[in-house]
């Protein structure tokens, strides 16, 4: 790894931390960095999951919010989806992830536009999907396959699972995606997928950036944040197609 290699994927941590402690979709930012460093696809992703996985730890103890742990049964199904999730990546390998890549970076891009719509349309539902637990299975499979958007989805189905209050909504995400980025991350460490060198970069920037946009909440346009995110996926996409 060279030096501008390191300066790519520390300043890459660095724009991922700002952008999740703001208004999320540091993936975007990680992800194409790793692969550009001359990692694997699915090293790069397994690395990128590691290397942002502190950020949901911090955000689930910083909340200050007890609630939102979920039910056993709620929590073993998301704790399955993570598991199918990571070992697909894992198993479908590099070639199959390679060619997902620019079609999971547009989709995660049109839910990140499309968020506020989203919740609207699924809290005219609220309650629709209580009674059975395929959403929850289905959002963890892609938290653990790849994650980017995954809060937008946990929202969203938290919602529609009729969880009104937008703070005990937050917290309830915040368990979840950190249940399923933990599970992700264990099998990725276990199974040898990680660029260590690598990751401990993109780890330091993501800390810094992560600090930075704590900082600057309220002096960053979340909006304007946001757009700057929407336009970077949608380059990635066109680069990457």
């Amino acid at each position: 790894m060279n030096s501008m290699e390191t300066a790519l994927l520390a300043s890459a941590g660095i724009a991922g931390g700002f952008c999740n402690a703001i208004a999320g979709g540091g993936t975007f930012f990680t992800l194409p960095a790793l692969l550009l460093a001359g990692l694997p696809p699915v090293v790069a992703g397994a690395t990128s999951a590691v290397a942002i996985w502190p950020g949901h730890a911090v955000a689930l103890a910083s909340y200050g919010r007890v609630g939102g742990g979920g039910t056993l049964s709620g929590n073993l199904v998301t704790i399955g989806g993570a598991v199918a999730g990571a070992g697909l990546l894992i198993l479908a390998g590099d070639e199959i992830f390679r060619a997902l890549v620019p079609w999971l970076i547009l989709a995660a891009t049109l839910l990140f536009v499309a968020a506020p719509r989203v919740r609207a349309v699924v809290a005219k539902r609220s309650g629709a999907f209580r009674a059975w637990r395929l959403g929850d299975f289905t959002v963890a499979v892609y938290g653990g396959y790849f994650g980017a958007g995954l809060g937008i989805l946990l929202l969203a189905l938290l919602t529609a699972q009729g969880t009104r209050d937008l703070r005990d909504a937050n917290a309830a995400k915040n368990v979840r995606a950190t249940l399923i980025s933990s599970v992700a991350v264990a099998i990725f460490i276990a199974t040898g997928n990680v660029a260590w060198r690598e990751g401990a970069v993109v780890l330091a920037g993501a800390i810094a950036g992560g600090y930075l946009g704590g900082r600057l909440t309220r002096l960053v346009s979340a909006d304007l944040l946001r757009l700057g995110v929407v336009v970077v996926g949608v380059a990635l996409f066109v680069a990457y197609l």
